[in-house]
């Protein structure tokens, strides 16, 4: 079992789970603070819902940290994992997460709920704000008659403004009805479905690493993906 026969699996449940909306967007391999960790598919509707893919032939090594960067943006999140890693991986993800174990069968891929998400407590403004280009960071302030004077500012400070200026509440689903109305994603998967680009330039890794007592890149605390430190171009996900 490999991350496409789970990825086709998933796209196909979501798309006939959402079927009837029309306010939807399926997105894949979207990137959050600034690229630093994709994500392998997330739905944007009434919440923002990421679902995290490990195959039998995946490693579990990079999840305790893609789980770190996840639980500061999303409203729910799931783990799709294979049976191979499915106990190992219910110690690396918070009880919140929900869980599906993938079963490999010949006619394809069954996937079992084991358990469901619950609404996630540790967002945090700033990485939700971050998930804004500059432009449309600026037509939300704009919209809120916040914008004068911030049109030359650094996008860091927008985001840091936005995140400061608005409710928790209010900017999670402000940021989620730009995301879903936005039009130029990089490619286009068909109906409701996009890619998310990765801005490299934003991408706080490549912004200043500092290292922990073992030598390990942190960012904010959290440890940081393995990535070179002269870095340049768009950062890859691995599963």
């Amino acid at each position: 079992m490999r991350d496409i026969h789970i990825r086709t699996a998933m796209l196909d449940k979501l798309r006939h789970e959402h079927r009837a909306e029309t306010d939807v967007r399926i997105v894949q391999e979207m990137g959050v603070w600034a690229g630093t960790a994709r994500v392998d598919i997330a739905v944007l509707n009434g919440e923002l819902v990421g679902y995290e893919l490990k195959s039998d032939s995946d490693t579990l090594t990079r999840l305790p940290t893609q789980a770190g960067i996840y639980n500061r943006v999303f409203d729910r999140m799931t783990l799709v994992v294979g049976s191979r890693h499915f106990d190992k991986a219910i110690e690396l993800v918070p009880s919140w997460w929900g869980l599906i174990k993938a079963i490999e069968h010949r006619d394809g891929i069954k996937l079992q709920k084991a358990r469901p998400s619950r609404r996630n407590q540790t967002q945090e403004p700033y990485l939700i704000a971050e998930l804004l280009r500059k432009d449309e960071a600026l037509l939300l302030m704009e919209r809120l008659e916040i914008a004068r004077g911030w049109r030359s500012k650094r996008v860091k400070a927008i985001h840091e403004h936005l995140a400061h200026h608005l409710p928790l509440r209010r900017l999670r689903d402000s940021v989620r009805e730009i995301l879903k109305a936005r039009v130029d994603w990089l490619g286009q998967n068909g109906m409701h479905e996009l890619d998310v680009p990765i801005d490299a330039e934003l991408n706080p890794v490549l912004q200043g690493l500092r290292s922990d007592s073992a030598g390990r890149d942190l960012v904010n605390g959290v440890v940081a993906p393995s990535v070179g430190k002269s870095v340049s171009g768009s950062m890859h996900h691995n599963s």
